[in-house]
């Protein structure tokens, strides 16, 4: 199933959308999960969980190219498509790497279209995955959803942004090899973290999203520092 996340103050807008999206699900044999949200702010709070984002660009107090932006910091991967009244606002949509945009009273072909391409996206994503041989047999946790490894003896723990956590036998060499070094970065001689999951660091700490902090080792100061400020573009500091 797909988490689909709408954004749209307007209630007749958002219907019209959520009925596309419930005709497709049915014609295209594909679970699709939609929440609706009628402002821009509730994107920074629901866009971890969304693996699509239908967001209007017009809409009151934080507009959608701003909230956009915001994402985009700390979320380089989800799809967005923006629904606007004028085409030229969407142009605007290629800063922060929209996959498309549609103008306003939306058809549902020209929904079909954008679905489509978006489908192929979200299916790619979703294939980031890692297969864990744990001790229950096999674990297949999305890449997405681990927010750092840490290694206890033998064993490596992968804590999981729902809470949850896996176990597997090995060393955090041998994962390294199997994430994608531009997302992880190793804090400590004993933990990597996801940098899609970093709330504010600086030299000498790291805290996530739920609060963790990490310590960073004193002789990978200047390393972390550099691949997390590349990661973050030119944010430089606290997010």
């Amino acid at each position: 199933m797909y988490q689909v996340l709408l954004l749209e103050d307007s209630p007749a807008a958002a219907q019209s959308l959520l009925a596309h999206v419930r005709r497709y699900s049915r014609e295209h044999d594909v679970e699709l999960a939609v929440t609706w949200r009628d402002s821009a702010r509730s994107l920074v709070e629901l866009s971890e969980k969304a693996d699509l984002i239908l967001m209007d660009i017009e809409m009151p107090g934080l507009d959608g190219m701003e909230a956009a932006t915001l994402m985009r910091t700390f979320d380089a991967t989800t799809p967005i498509i923006f629904v606007t009244n004028l085409a030229q606002f969407a142009v605007r949509g290629y800063e922060v790497d929209a996959l498309d945009f549609m103008v306003k009273p939306v058809s549902y072909g020209a929904f079909c279209m954008r679905m489509d391409k978006a489908l192929r996206v979200m299916e790619r994503n979703a294939s980031r995955s890692l297969v864990l041989k744990t001790q229950g047999g096999i674990t297949v946790v999305r890449v997405s959803e681990i927010a750092y490894i840490d290694s206890h003896g033998h064993d490596l723990q992968f804590h999981l942004t729902d809470g949850q956590t896996a176990v597997e036998r090995g060393t955090l060499a041998s994962v390294e090899e199997r994430l994608p070094a531009m997302q992880f970065v190793r804090v400590s001689k004993g933990t990597i973290v996801n940098m899609v999951q970093i709330k504010r660091y600086r030299s000498s700490e790291v805290v996530l999203l739920d609060g963790t902090t990490f310590a960073v080792g004193r002789t990978m100061r200047t390393s972390v520092v550099e691949k997390v400020n590349a990661f973050f573009g030119t944010l430089g500091g606290a997010r």
